[in-house]
């Protein structure tokens, strides 16, 4: 459940990241060319996972701990996006693998 909303926030804040006029963009897939043309319906659609995750970890969490892991999981993957895209570092290859390996850890621990 914990790598499910990671994955929410991930979509989320890269969402968010593809509306902003100031960053540095590259259009290798069809739906971030999308995202840029249709900002307003990209915003909402950000907007909408990133309240999915939180209640993601409300459900996981207590309140408290929820709210705090949900702040830090944002800061942590907004600072990653916003370092390694401009170097066109993350793909979506390497992000399916990272993710596939962290639920099975997850799995496994549980």
């Amino acid at each position: 459940m914990i790598t499910i909303a990671s994955l929410i926030v991930f979509l989320a804040f890269y969402t968010l990241y593809y509306t902003s006029k100031r960053a540095a963009l590259s259009y290798d897939l069809g739906f971030e060319k999308w995202m840029k043309n249709n900002p307003k319906q990209t915003k909402i659609t950000g907007l909408g996972l990133l309240l999915t995750a939180y209640a993601f970890w409300l459900f996981t969490q207590s309140l408290g701990c929820g709210t705090l892991m949900f702040f830090i999981q944002l800061m942590t993957i907004g600072s990653l996006i916003i370092i390694l895209t401009p170097l066109k570092k993350v793909s979506s290859k390497a992000l399916l693998a990272l993710f596939v390996i962290v639920a099975l850890l997850e799995i496994y621990y549980n």
